[in-house]
């Protein structure tokens, strides 16, 4: 019995001792745990098991994106080498980048929220384009188009009216199709000085006597002559002289009537105006109907009465000097008109749509005064 106790006594010591001991040991892991925070407070920094952000924490990469676009003039040509400069909010410097030879620029790793885009080349009035960039979106601008710079008139103030449309002219003299076809009778100017009836005068001898109307004319010819067109005037070098003489004497009265003595007497303006801008279908219609509708030198547009009678007016000289056999009356006037008149529409239709990306422009592209 005494023994008994005696084991027992020394197994509650033993007890007491490994609670002691794990009470010593346990208290300074206690001591190291965080502190229990309540529900929505945020824990202490560096404490674990919370969903607080952490002070200086880095935004997640795939929040930036990218923003591309396009840069083209008023014709739609693609405009290399223009200046386009990002600007992002609260940032003090700028980003840059040109375009390349599509007209093309592009921005990468742009982190997301509110831009501003500064576009800008010589000669062409600068733009500005503002957006908001999604976090990881490829951004697209709309298509960007620069018109001609309001300095370039700078250049010109003073210039009356008529001193104007001298410069306008000068340059509408030069412009050609592929470097060397004329292409005198369109201007790029929506704006353009109005007309004297020298300068309508000067346009239409310049496009007459060119020398590639000249070899328009023998080509011309020579097809006639092929097909045996105009059959009185026979074969050889005197018939072929015959249908050459023809043709340029109905290509110079057409271009000389409609496009100088009836646009003076008129007041009316014998150029074509390129518009450029609007859907293909407005612009086409609005090319063919310029056989038709034209602007005065008042800046109005109205009927076109010297197209539509110098067509009339140059088959009826035409119907003069070409081969009775070959003539009907009334019906070759009226048919040789309509055909003139298809013409001037085609012509129209190129220089909206192909002409322009093909045409050599004036340089200076000066612009009326209000």
């Amino acid at each position: 019995m005494a023994s008994t106790k005696k084991r027992l006594s020394s197994y509650l010591e033993g007890l007491v001792w490994v609670g002691l001991c794990a009470l010593l040991c346990g208290f300074p892991c206690r001591a190291q745990q965080a502190p229990v925070v309540p529900t929505g407070k945020s824990a202490l920094p560096g404490s674990a098991g919370t969903e607080a952000s952490l002070p200086g924490q880095q935004p997640d990469p795939q929040s930036s994106g990218s923003i591309t676009g396009k840069v083209v003039d008023q014709s739609g040509t693609t405009i290399s080498g223009v200046v386009v400069k990002l600007k992002r909010e609260g940032q003090t410097s700028d980003t840059e980048t040109f375009s390349d030879d599509d007209g093309q620029f592009t921005f990468s790793n742009v982190a997301s929220g509110s831009f501003q885009l500064t576009i800008t080349s010589e000669g062409l009035a600068s733009r500005d384009f503002s957006g908001t960039l999604n976090p990881g979106e490829a951004y697209h601008t709309p298509l960007i188009m620069l018109m001609i710079a309001t300095q370039v008139t700078e250049v010109h103030v003073g210039l009356t009216v008529d001193e104007l449309a001298d410069v306008q002219i000068q340059e509408q003299v030069h412009q050609r199709v592929l470097g060397f076809i004329p292409n005198f009778y369109v201007s790029y100017v929506p704006n353009a000085a109005p007309l004297a009836p020298k300068h309508k005068f000067e346009l239409a001898w310049r496009s007459a006597t060119d020398p590639v109307t000249l070899a328009g004319v023998g080509v011309l010819a020579g097809v006639e002559q092929a097909t045996d067109r105009w059959g009185a005037y026979g074969q050889g070098a005197q018939g072929y002289g015959k249908r050459y003489g023809a043709t340029y004497v109905n290509i110079f009265s057409g271009t000389l009537i409609g496009g100088a003595v009836l646009p003076s007497l008129l007041k009316q303006d014998p150029r074509y105006f390129y518009k450029g801008r609007g859907s293909k279908a407005s612009r086409l219609l609005y090319a063919v109907g310029n056989s038709f509708i034209c602007k005065g030198d008042n800046g109005k547009w109205q009927p076109n009465y010297s197209n539509v009678m110098g067509s009339f007016a140059a088959a009826g000289l035409a119907s003069l000097y070409y081969p009775a056999d070959d003539r009907r009356g009334s019906s070759f006037i009226v048919s040789t008109a309509l055909i003139r008149l298809g013409e001037t529409s085609l012509a129209s239709v190129l220089e909206e749509f192909v002409l322009p990306k093909l045409s050599r422009k004036g340089s200076t592209r000066a612009q009326a005064q209000p």
